[in-house]
């Protein structure tokens, strides 16, 4: 059986910042209440007619992970895409980011697990790897949130929290079995699916001559609607579930983890964890100040920045672990 690792990082996020005392302009919010509530201090928009979509994003970060990688456009084998707001309602962007790289006629895989999506892809990946199915695969997680969030003071527990951005990596095979991919660790629980979910547009929502017939302004369905305690309450518990998973299923202890990358999801849920596992700030990685959640694109937004500061080193342990909308939740724990 063959092994994996991350041979090359990337990531791409708009030119636009958008601060908190911006928000504050269009909203009854201020930078004190959102700071306290979410840590979060700034984010990124796309502006319309950038030429930013959830696809352009991607590829971009795709490049850079490419090119860091070594490998050959030529070379990708498969592509993984990882978002809950891509270009179409289908076909997923997954085709178009093959398109727009020039790729060779390859798979191409669309995932949709929103937070934990980028966790998920790379659990597939690891395992078309491990089986010699694939040699290199392009994993992509990109997110377009600002043109579906409610700008309004009705809207602000959800609105001030997310931004715009896309992450890559391109997992590739390793000869040395003791680095790399250890393990991942992937769960859900559908019962609390409409915790935190968009219910509309969906099939199961209403008929298509229904949405066109009706188009009522105060159908809040249509935008991101979260029950914020309830996921904050679940997510500290399955954070700490999933990293003790990983941690055990490899004969290894907290002390041995040298940086914990967890999804951007809120500041306050990061420390949280970071306090439960007694770990140091060097222990842990977190830039959702200045991105805000980006959702699918988070880890490997964070993931590639904490690399290119100098934070991960060859040999370091590495783990990452994602909790959202599903609710989804996994771990990846990597011998770097």
């Amino acid at each position: 059986m063959y092994h994996s690792k991350i041979s090359g990082l990337g990531f791409y996020v708009p030119e636009n910042v958008v601060t908190n005392d911006d928000l504050s302009q269009r909203i009854e919010t201020n930078d004190e209440w959102i700071q306290e509530r979410t840590g979060i201090k700034e984010r990124r928009h796309v502006v319309k007619g950038d030429g930013n979509t959830t696809t352009t994003m991607g590829v971009k970060a795709a490049e850079i992970a490419i090119e860091r990688s070594g490998v050959a456009k030529e070379d990708i084998d498969f592509v993984i895409f990882a978002t809950l707001s891509p270009d179409y309602y289908f076909p997923g962007p997954g085709v178009l980011v093959q398109r727009d790289l020039g790729l060779r006629t390859v798979g191409a895989l669309d995932i949709r697990n929103q937070c934990s999506g980028f966790v998920y892809a790379l659990s597939i990946a690891d395992q078309y790897i491990k089986t010699g199915m694939y040699k290199n695969i392009l994993i992509v997680g990109s997110e377009l949130h600002s043109y579906g969030l409610d700008m309004t003071t009705r809207g602000r527990g959800v609105s001030v929290i997310f931004g715009d951005g896309a992450g890559a990596a391109v997992i590739s095979r390793e000869v040395d079995v003791n680095k790399g991919i250890l393990s991942t660790h992937l769960h859900s629980e559908g019962q609390h699916a409409e915790e935190l979910a968009v219910i509309a547009p969906g099939m199961g929502k209403r008929w298509v001559t229904d949405i066109i017939k009706d188009n009522d302004p105060n159908d809040e369905s249509f935008f991101p609607y979260m029950n914020g305690q309830y996921v904050f309450k679940h997510a500290v518990v399955r954070f700490s579930e999933v990293i003790n998973e990983g941690l055990q299923a490899n004969n290894l202890n907290v002390s041995d983890i040298n940086m914990l990358i967890p999804h951007q999801a809120n500041l306050r849920i990061s420390q949280f964890i970071q306090q439960k596992f007694k770990l140091s700030d060097d222990q842990v990685y977190n830039n959702i100040q200045k991105y805000g959640n980006t959702t699918a694109a988070s880890i490997p937004i964070a993931l590639t920045e904490a690399w290119e500061k100098g934070k991960i080193k060859s040999g370091d342990l590495v783990v990452l672990a994602a909790f959202g909308s599903g609710f989804t939740w996994g771990s990846v724990i990597i011998r770097w």
